[in-house]
């Protein structure tokens, strides 16, 4: 069987960054499983995964385009110290959970703290970044009608 839309796809991977560094990883852990052709994944990564069968080995770049997006720069804005009001203090690389443009919940990152305010980024963490993934397949099979209508892998 080959990996393709409506199928259950279970993986390790490592993820490092253009410095070699690991990013993410499932070694020591359960694999990641997911529901392939249903955006559970990164879109760069899924293309590299489909047609792939059980025991092979991926290795795949994901240029941020493909992964998590360019950086955003109207992401990136200063916001009042009154914004963190009940927080003792705000340091930069501190992360909060915010409402986004459509009331969604988004992830923000402290970038730095001034006079000013401070400066916050609502891009993800990996936005902008090439990744590498080191990819097993360890087993593929049909979805379920439940995990289809669903639309992730049970």
């Amino acid at each position: 069987m080959t990996i393709s839309d409506k199928h259950v796809v279970t993986i390790h991977y490592k993820l490092t960054g253009d410095d070699g560094d690991t990013i993410d990883s499932s070694e020591g852990k359960d694999p990641l499983v997911y529901l392939h052709g249903t955006n559970n994944i990164i879109p760069g990564l899924e293309r590299a995964l489909s047609g792939k069968t059980t025991g092979d080995s991926v290795q795949v770049t994901v240029q941020p385009e493909d992964g998590y997006g360019p950086i955003n720069p109207e992401l990136i804005q200063t916001v009042p110290h009154s914004a963190f009001e009940g927080i003792d203090t705000v340091q930069p690389g501190m992360q909060f959970q915010a409402k986004g443009p459509k009331g969604e919940a988004q992830l923000i990152t402290v970038q730095s703290v001034n006079d000013n305010g401070v400066i916050i980024d609502g891009n993800h963490p990996m936005a902008g970044k090439v990744l590498h993934f080191d990819v097993s397949i360890e087993s593929i099979r049909e979805a379920t009608e439940e995990e289809l209508s669903h639309g992730h892998a049970h």
